[in-house]
């Protein structure tokens, strides 16, 4: 997630740049020591996924800086004042932080908002399609088009018959989104459509693709449930 970094208070600001370098799934864009500078920033056209955010700021303060945005991304505050949680929550913010703040509270912020990201990377369709988040557009993808899903780190790739989408999004998550009749978790790294699986030989599914063939492992523990429910399929 692209973030930046709104803070009068070199400490504080220091600390949570030094937080966001220190968190996998977080890039640090840009910091900045005054609202207006951000404001400027953004409405030049760069995007960003996450800001962190004081509220106490001279010439702009933070809810300043969120009334004069359309279309604001997620935000988390970071005061060193209670009194403005109320009124911040009110711009449906994401989290709110007491300064000082340590890293297990900063990295469970984080997280919450990487949940949020990760559901906005893909929303269900009428029943046999997804929509997948692709640059600047959601792209229609119906589930009988896709052939495995496979995690790599913090990413999961979507390949279908003639395309692949990296999203940041985890195994749980999509597989909550796929119909349970085709798709079937057969390893800890693997999601397919049992609809394209051309073989089981050993330990391993084969799918056919266009430039020869797919050999996907299935795990130990996943083996047994798989083998019931292709029988049950078959029925």
């Amino acid at each position: 997630m692209k973030c930046i970094v709104i803070d009068d208070d070199d400490i504080s600001r220091r600390v949570i740049e030094d937080f966001i370098t220190r968190t996998s799934f977080l890039t640090l864009e840009h910091s900045f020591a005054g609202a207006i500078e951000a404001v400027n920033f953004l409405k030049s056209g760069n995007k960003v996924n996450l800001i962190f955010l004081d509220i106490e700021m001279p010439e702009m303060t933070g809810i300043d800086f969120l009334n004069s945005l359309d279309q604001p991304p997620q935000v988390i505050i970071v005061s060193s004042k209670e009194k403005y949680a109320l009124k911040a929550f009110e711009y449906h913010v994401t989290d709110y932080l007491l300064k000082p703040v340590n890293y297990a509270r900063f990295f469970k912020a984080a997280n919450k908002a990487l949940e949020s990201f990760d559901r906005s990377f893909i929303a269900p369709g009428e029943d046999k399609e997804i929509f997948v988040k692709k640059s600047n557009s959601l792209v229609k993808v119906k589930f009988d088009d896709i052939l495995w899903v496979e995690a790599l780190e913090n990413y999961v790739v979507i390949t279908t018959i003639n395309d692949k989408f990296t999203i940041h999004f985890t195994m749980k998550a999509i597989e909550n989104q796929l119909p349970l009749a085709n798709f079937k978790r057969i390893h800890r790294s693997f999601i397919v459509n049992i609809n394209h699986v051309h073989s089981i030989e050993d330990n391993s599914i084969l799918i056919k693709v266009s430039d020869g063939k797919k050999i996907i492992p299935i795990g130990k523990s996943y083996r047994d449930k798989l083998l019931k429910d292709i029988k049950l399929i078959s029925k």
